[in-house]
């Protein structure tokens, strides 16, 4: 019998799986996939994840496969700047960057050190607690846990059955995102965008040399299954209908925006969910896989001082909930108020004379870690 399971090789997963290494704890983690590869295309890991994976002696091989961001910038859609918040004042205080990386990088250098742990190929069909928790996979393998961890998304097969909970929120926003291979201008270069329309948003960010992410959003009256975005982009930024042509059409995938309804509970005896299964964020505020970075530090901390797991859990939530349902929410109406298509001008000239301190607060308050 295994003494812990974590059903999910996703960054939450895998970065809690880096954690109870270094405590000498055994575990397993059971992935879907025949290989850890990305979903998604690029991500940003902001200060917060970065001073957790310094913890874990990853923060170098992480700026070197990513792109250091200088600023984050909100503009309209000529690029005429809307608001900045300039990350460099918040990384000397830190001591950390904040990265853009190619997902598949990142979960690359999560994996190396703890490939022995992973189980590819065995993605679960039911879960049951009866003494202990019996796993059945869709190959027809089954095994008995003592502890599971459910780091297995929005969609979480292990929240869904055992907890029976999590309201799926649709923002009414569909996304596409692409990975471009292209020379980047040097002012591109160290700068994430986030271009302001009306019902539309287009955002980009250098991953790593030569190689561009980007992403187009719009709102879901506007799509349909043959819809062109150089057309539907075509008042912004040459610039950006230079970045969408240029794309392989294999080098762009299409989601739903959603995010999961903030859940008072996350875990039941013996069990916790952590990441996207226990709250899914849209991505407004690039912290989705942050915060599941964060799930994976807090409890391996907890660990340290307290052997009983679910009291481990308990003071998992009660140290959490209050960060994460504030960026859940936040969030979310951000993504609401970006995606307007009346009184654009309106919202532009608030968010202009916002000063950038406040930005600036907001986000230390994001970097700052609980524990």
């Amino acid at each position: 019998m295994n003494l812990i399971s974590i059903i999910g090789g996703g960054i939450g997963g895998l970065t809690l799986g880096n954690f109870l290494k270094q405590q000498n704890i055994d575990f397993k983690i059971y992935e879907s996939a025949p290989e850890i590869k990305p979903v998604g295309a690029g991500i940003a890991m902001a200060g917060n994840a970065m001073q957790i994976f310094h913890k874990l002696g990853l923060k170098e091989k992480i700026e070197n496969a990513g792109t250091k961001m200088h600023a984050l910038i909100i503009t309209d859609k000529k690029l005429k700047t809307i608001s900045k918040t300039d990350v460099l004042k918040l990384e000397k205080k830190y001591n950390v960057c904040n990265i853009a990386i190619h997902r598949a990088d990142l979960q690359r250098i999560l994996s190396e050190n703890i490939s022995e742990y992973i189980v590819l190929n065995k993605r679960l069909s039911t879960i049951e607690k009866k003494d202990h928790y019996h796993l059945t996979f869709e190959d027809k393998t089954a095994i008995e846990t003592e502890i599971v961890f459910g780091a297995d998304g929005v969609k979480s097969l292990v929240r869904n059955q055992i907890l029976k909970s999590g309201e799926i929120r649709n923002a009414g926003q569909k996304c596409w995102r692409g990975v471009l291979q292209t020379e980047i201008p040097e002012k591109y270069s160290h700068n994430a965008y986030e271009m302001w329309g009306k019902g539309k948003r287009f955002g980009f960010v250098k991953v790593r040399e030569n190689t561009l992410y980007w992403y187009a959003l719009v709102n879901e009256k506007f799509y349909s299954e043959d819809i062109d975005l150089s057309k539907e982009f075509r008042d912004f930024h040459p610039d950006v209908l230079k970045m969408i042509s240029e794309t392989a059409k294999e080098n762009i995938i299409l989601n739903d925006i959603i995010d999961i309804k903030p859940m008072n509970n996350w875990s039941t005896e013996n069990l916790c969910l952590i990441g996207d299964a226990a709250h899914a964020t849209t991505p407004n505020m690039g912290q989705g896989g942050c915060q599941a970075v964060e799930d994976a530090y807090v409890l391996s901390k907890l660990l340290e001082t307290e052997k009983d797991w679910n009291k481990v859990f308990y003071q998992f939530e009660q140290i959490r909930k209050e960060k994460v349902h504030h960026i859940v929410n936040t969030s979310w109406t951000l993504g609401k108020i970006a995606q307007w298509e009346n009184f654009t001008g309106i919202r532009n000239c608030i968010f202009r004379r916002i000063p950038e301190s406040v930005n600036q607060k907001q986000m230390e308050t994001i970097l700052k870690l609980e524990i």
